[in-house]
């Protein structure tokens, strides 16, 4: 059951606008019955296929100016375009791919966990600030599949709602920004305190996506352990404690990158000020289903510009 975000109506099977994330009965479905706020972004004259929010939609049927821009084109039917409203699901997959890479690849050639080169590769550390592809394979490999999983179930649920807000463009360039920033800033610390520990995981990206939601709708509810109502803001909340209790020296998770944390809510918080109102939100974070969908789509499926 829910209620519809225009007139209050309680629905059994609610449809929900994937342009603006809204709720809606039958009767306020269509965008132009909701008063849609996609509508203005739209650039399709004829009103059928290209919702406008990508610039090779300029490129009517596939037309480029030359075979590279056609290469890099994300419109419908591009070769990019079925990244297009799926980076969330990119990434998830570079993280599972990696961590083979990390526990079962690379220890048949020689090189098992915590080895030079499988630090090399996979590591941000001290005493190699300057590996800058680090800066961020560092981002989706893991020290463990618990470490894995955790980050992503977060990245699963909350980055499909803020791709879908954001678009891919923005989306992919805040999870790679902020987790690599996370990470130099960890090891930062790390040298300005004589230490060694390097660092790894999507953490910073996964917090810096569950900013932007905290800022733009605060009181979305989310399923802590899966079955504990809780609004995001107190999610978020707590783990600025922990993590500042963490930095500090206090109490907190052992072995946990604190800074990092701290630095990927932060870039997330600042961000999620930055493009706060652009659209609706849901009321809630929903599991299997609804807005956002439930797995991959086609080329140019999901709302939003690569």
């Amino acid at each position: 059951m829910a209620t519809c975000d225009v007139c209050g109506k309680n629905e059994n099977m609610p449809y929900h606008c994937r342009h603006c994330g809204g709720t809606f009965c039958g009767e306020h479905r269509l965008p132009e019955s909701h008063d849609c706020p996609g509508l203005e972004n739209w650039n399709d004259p004829s009103g059928v296929f290209d919702s406008g929010f990508d610039d090779s939609v300029e490129n009517r049927g596939g037309q480029s100016s030359g075979w590279l821009s056609g290469l890099f084109d994300t419109g419908t039917g591009g070769p990019l375009g079925y990244f297009r409203g799926n980076m969330t699901f990119v990434f998830l997959g570079l993280m599972f791919v990696t961590f083979a890479l990390q526990f079962m690849v690379f220890p048949l050639f020689g090189a098992p966990p915590g080895s030079q080169l499988w630090s090399a590769v996979f590591v941000i550390s001290p005493q190699h600030p300057f590996y800058v592809w680090t800066w961020f394979t560092s981002i989706f490999a893991h020290g463990g599949f618990f470490h894995l999983l955790v980050n992503a179930i977060v990245i699963y649920f909350f980055g499909r709602i803020v791709e879908n807000y954001v678009g891919s463009r923005e989306f992919t360039l805040l999870f790679l920004g902020s987790g690599a920033l996370a990470g130099l800033s960890q090891i930062g610390i790390e040298m300005l305190q004589g230490g060694i520990t390097g660092a790894l995981g999507a953490s910073g990206a996964a917090l810096a996506v569950m900013g932007v939601l905290t800022v733009i709708k605060p009181d979305l509810r989310v399923y802590l352990y899966f079955f504990i109502p809780v609004p995001i803001w107190l999610l978020t909340a707590g783990y600025v404690v922990i993590s500042v209790s963490g930095a500090l020296g206090g109490p907190g998770i052992a072995g946990v990158a604190n800074v990092a944390h701290l630095v990927g809510l932060l870039i997330g918080l600042a961000y999620g000020r930055r493009v706060k109102g652009r659209q609706r939100m849901p009321d809630q974070l929903q599991f299997g289903g609804g807005r956002g969908g439930g797995g991959m789509g086609g080329p140019g499926r999901g709302r939003g510009p690569f």
